[in-house]
């Protein structure tokens, strides 16, 4: 019939209800042994790790051939992979290696426009971002930085621009830190 697609028995509607429940308590349980990193977007693992747990959970729910055991053992493995990826990122050789440095958009009201082109980020990302942050003057503007998670930072204000502040980001050495940037 060409309207089975529209339907579904009352067997797997239970099975989608119960595999749920029972994901979605694991999820739980396992997210507060784990701690509220999990679902951050501190680095670039974290972001894949809260990606792949979204897959993982919406094929044990609707797919048949994956059984709630096997979605919570895959769980529980995304979970120790970023535990271990956190720790491995405290030795400065391993977290260069796995994760990127963030990098200077905008030093004080100038756009890098080299550093735009690299991060694949238009001028027009970075400005509604400015507006996002109520920038109102260019010339407030300290730094943008794009952050390690893809987010995009703004620094502005009246102040100077600490220096530990952009500590690690490609780029800072083209800031003014005496608060003239």
């Amino acid at each position: 019939m060409p309207w089975d697609w529209l339907t579904a028995s009352w067997t797997s509607v239970a099975r989608i209800a119960v595999s749920a429940i029972v994901i979605f308590v694991w999820l739980l349980l396992t997210v507060r042994v784990t701690g509220l990193r999990t679902f951050s977007k501190m680095a670039a693992v974290d972001f894949a790790v809260t990606i792949a747990s979204g897959a993982v959970l919406a094929t044990t729910i609707t797919s048949s051939s994956t059984s709630v055991v096997q979605g919570a053992v895959a769980l529980g493995v995304l979970f120790g992979i970023q535990a271990a990826f956190a720790k491995l990122r405290r030795n400065d050789r391993i977290s260069a290696v796995v994760e990127n440095a963030p990098l200077l958009l905008m030093a004080g009201d100038q756009m890098l426009h080299d550093n735009l082109g690299a991060a694949r980020v238009s001028v027009d990302d970075v400005k509604a971002k400015l507006r996002e942050a109520n920038v109102l003057r260019s010339a407030d503007v300290r730094a943008v930085v794009l952050e390690t998670t893809g987010d995009i930072s703004v620094l502005h204000g009246d102040g100077p621009l600490e220096p530990d502040l952009v500590d690690g980001v490609r780029g800072a050495d083209r800031l003014e830190h005496d608060g003239s940037s």
